[in-house]
């Protein structure tokens, strides 16, 4: 580790702000000495002939007089002004070098990977204090990617590893001849190739949709087509899970037109029902309502199911982030789908939350898309009859 002072430019903040208030004074200096040459001597020979003073040797000696007090004294009260101007900056200067020298360690922390460093407060004025809480909210999220890269990275090892060890283990056992390549054999195996490519399309599609490259086939479509349509597919499995579904479509809703990827926002309507009947048992109750806000559609799907803590909700569109691990594995989750609907639907120029009043306790999503106007319905239809 260098030294502060191998560290530290030839012309560093002292070095500067110490020849910036030097040319300052510099350049006050002259100025007021120009001005005082230029506008002292008129007066003093002003008042002098008021005075009525008629003797040219005794202006004469007068006004040298005048010139070399008021010169001399300027000079020294100039002089006396640089100094104490210099000493001040340079005190200045070298507290304020010392105090960013704590804001320039936690950088260096940051720089290899130590985001846990924080800048302190450097107490120079707000702009410095700003600039040093504005570091550490840096820092603090660089912590929270870090962790969830970490996290994603072991989610997915995992993920990976379930069905490539079965996909092991039974061609190990096939060449073995311990277990024979029947077809139950193989449906099971490409059931296992499936989960493996299912993972890689969804990983593909988020990270594709949050680096905003997704692919978009937008058209006209009725909010009242994909409500039905996401309905439609999961009716029947929350009949036979045991859960009671409703719809709720407002008359405003179901006319309303949205300019959209029909397929990509219907994945989104069924990402967040299948979240809710994965979390619903069963003899509960999944509801999905829409009604039209303004120039917008919001979607409610509103569960009473397993609730999710205050603590969970801010990380629930993460990848990879599961609120029960164990029970979204047993069910196939990828861990993916709640962050999938949720850049699909930024991609629309939407937004999607979710809320919920604790444990056991449902939870709500809402989602909210532009509609389009009748304005820009007008001028669709213009264009398209031309």
């Amino acid at each position: 580790m260098l030294d502060d002072g191998a560290l530290r430019p030839p012309w560093g903040l002292s070095s500067r702000l110490l020849a910036a208030t030097a040319v300052a004074v510099l350049a006050g200096s002259l100025t007021a000495w120009a001005v005082a040459s230029a506008i002292g001597p008129p007066i003093f020979d002003a008042h002098l002939l008021e005075s009525g003073t008629a003797d040219p040797a005794v202006n004469r000696h007068a006004g040298e007089a005048f010139a070399t007090a008021s010169g001399l004294s300027l000079g020294l009260a100039l002089v006396a002004a640089a100094v104490s101007s210099i000493v001040v900056s340079a005190f200045l200067a070298r507290r304020i070098q010392r105090r960013l020298i704590g804001v320039r360690r936690a950088a260096e922390q940051v720089a290899v990977g130590d985001y846990s460093a924080r800048a302190p407060l450097i107490g120079m004025g707000s702009e410095f204090d700003e600039l040093a809480g504005a570091f550490n909210t840096m820092a603090a999220d660089l912590a929270g990617m870090e962790a969830a890269r970490t996290r994603m990275l072991s989610e997915l090892a995992h993920e990976m590893r379930t069905p490539a060890a079965i996909l092991e283990a039974y061609l190990e056992a096939i060449r073995d001849g311990v277990a024979h390549a029947d077809e139950p054999t193989i449906q099971m195996l490409r059931a296992q190739v499936a989960r493996l490519t299912r993972l890689s399309q969804d990983i593909t599609l988020v990270t594709t949709a949050e680096e905003g490259r997704l692919a978009m086939r937008r058209t006209r479509v009725s909010a009242r087509r994909l409500l039905d349509d996401a309905a439609a597919q999961i009716a029947g499995r929350a009949a036979g899970a045991g859960v009671r579904f409703s719809v709720d479509v407002a008359t405003s809703a179901a006319t309303a037109l949205l300019d959209a990827d029909v397929d990509r926002l219907g994945q989104v309507l069924t990402n967040l029902l299948d979240n809710a009947l994965r979390h619903t048992p069963p003899g509960g109750h999944i509801s999905l309502c829409a009604a039209r806000v303004g120039d917008r559609l919001r979607v409610i799907v509103r569960d009473d199911g397993e609730g999710i803590t205050p603590e969970q909700l801010p990380r629930i569109f993460d990848r990879f982030y599961r609120v029960d691990t164990a029970r979204d594995r047993a069910h196939g989750g990828s861990g993916v789908g709640l962050s999938i609907a949720r850049s699909i639907t930024e991609a629309h120029g939407g937004s999607v939350s979710a809320r919920s009043d604790g444990p056991d306790r449902g939870a709500v999503f809402a989602v909210e898309l532009p509609v389009v106007t009748d304005r820009h319905a007008a001028g669709g239809a213009d264009r398209a009859g031309s």
